[in-house]
């Protein structure tokens, strides 16, 4: 007869219910996006933000391939759109909107493009096309 003995203890280890990149989001903000005495203020306002969501996917928003900060977002899956949270850019970002899609990396504190087409869990930051940005015009008025 073998002697094999099967724990019945409690479970020490919880598996999330739902995937979150909140950690990671923050991370990126305080290491990379924002980091420096320079962006403290607007650092510490997207900390907060991060922190009053209640949604389980975040996304930052780069004004170009340059990787520079420009909003934060909440992603939702099933509709594959994402709603601004706070920072500078589009109320809402659709599919047909996003250009590039990037993935942090917590060791390297840096963003890669990723070779995808589609945005999924996986994704920690897009840019949208440039011809979206909106162009600010000198005194209000288009020139003549």
């Amino acid at each position: 007869m073998s002697c094999l003995r099967v724990y019945m203890g409690p479970r020490l280890f919880k598996e999330p219910s739902a995937k979150s990149n909140k950690a990671l989001i923050q991370n990126a903000i305080t290491h990379c996006c924002l980091a420096g005495k320079v962006n403290e203020a607007q650092k510490n306002a997207i900390l907060e933000e991060i922190e009053r969501c209640e949604c389980n996917h975040l996304m930052i928003l780069f004004r170009d391939g340059g990787c520079q900060f420009r909003a934060l977002y909440a992603y939702a899956a099933d509709s594959e759109e994402m709603a601004k949270l706070a920072g500078t850019g589009p109320r809402a970002v659709t599919r047909k909107m996003i250009d590039k899609l990037f993935k942090y990396s917590s060791d390297r504190k840096m963003f890669s493009v990723i070779p995808a087409k589609t945005v999924s869990a996986s994704v920690d930051a897009v840019t949208i096309h440039s011809h979206l940005w909106q162009v600010r015009r000198l005194g209000g008025l288009p020139w003549v």
